[in-house]
């Protein structure tokens, strides 16, 4: 009897400017990392609507990833602020929702650290497969 391991399905919203160029280096350098993880780049994590996040866990993500520029380096100047409170946010409404707050991940990668884009895609990975699916009538 062959055991099924369960493969979660990771989206990832990206910053144009940094973590979409760490992911993109990541990948060049054929740096091997979770398949898992699908991105969504945007032009700054700020730009990150709290609905995007919702609509991912709606339609099927089991986690979600939230990246952009290390604070003060952001091209928009405060935008990963605005991502920052916005994370927050949602960390506090999810659980009201059934949600466990866990599956939501904040993570600042500059365009300089592919290896840490590599690390925290095999960490969300794991995280959520040590958590295991979100049911989709959305409660755990």
């Amino acid at each position: 009897m062959k055991l099924e391991v369960f493969e979660p399905r990771i989206v990832a919203f990206v910053c144009n400017w940094c973590t979409y160029i760490a992911a993109d280096a990541a990948g060049v350098a054929r740096a091997r990392y979770a398949s898992n993880v699908r991105l969504i780049r945007t032009m700054c994590s700020g730009r990150i609507d709290p609905q995007f996040i919702m609509s991912a866990f709606e339609k099927g993500a089991d986690g979600v990833l939230m990246c952009g520029c290390h604070p003060g380096d952001c091209h928009y100047r405060e935008g990963n602020y605005k991502a920052l409170r916005r994370y927050i946010l949602l960390k506090r409404l999810l659980p009201q929702l059934g949600i466990n707050e866990d599956r939501l991940r904040l993570e600042w990668i500059s365009a300089s650290e592919p290896e840490k884009f590599r690390r925290v895609a095999d960490d969300i990975t794991e995280q959520i497969r040590q958590i295991g699916p979100l049911i989709e009538n959305g409660g755990e």
